[in-house]
């Protein structure tokens, strides 16, 4: 087992364990893979459940517990999300965005998307293409350059 140590960092008092438990955490976390489709964008992305499947073993194994509970403000819909050390002590924060459909399922998919992007902020994860190692199996091919295009990212990164 690796010794973690956390030199100089400036940790709230009576959080100590709780860092470095979540330290630890970070060191044993694989990256998270984007083995969801999005149809809509076309792009792919990490489901909330590969996320929890890669993390709860590891942040269970440390002593730590993730809560996660939906809420609205307004016209918004948000998760509170905290990370418990087994002592009780926490970090959290609160995720809160505009839903594109105001209707349940639109309130559904905000909270899940939430979810989602709170616990990758959060834990600190890396998230990346999951192409069944193609790309790195595949010779290199140069792409010309493209000046003047407008390239828009979906904003779904993971």
């Amino acid at each position: 087992m690796k010794e973690i140590n956390i030199g100089t960092l400036d940790v709230p008092t009576g959080k100590e364990t709780l860092y470095t438990a979540l330290l630890k955490s970070q060191t044993e976390f694989p990256n998270v893979k984007k083995s969801a489709n999005n149809p809509f964008f076309k792009s792919r992305y990490a489901s909330l459940d590969a996320i929890l499947e890669t993390v709860l073993p590891i942040l269970n194994q440390n002593g730590l517990f993730i809560e996660q509970s939906p809420y609205n403000d307004g016209d918004r819909v948000g998760v509170y999300t905290a990370i418990y050390y087994k002592d009780g002590t926490k970090i959290d924060g609160s995720f809160t965005m505009t839903l594109a459909k105001n209707d349940p399922q639109g309130a559904g998919s905000a909270i899940t998307y939430a979810r989602r992007y709170a616990l990758v902020s959060m834990l600190g994860l890396n998230v990346e293409d999951d192409d069944d190692a193609n790309h790195a199996s595949s010779p290199r091919v140069s792409s010309p350059n493209v000046v003047g295009k407008n390239v828009q990212d979906d904003g779904l990164g993971f």
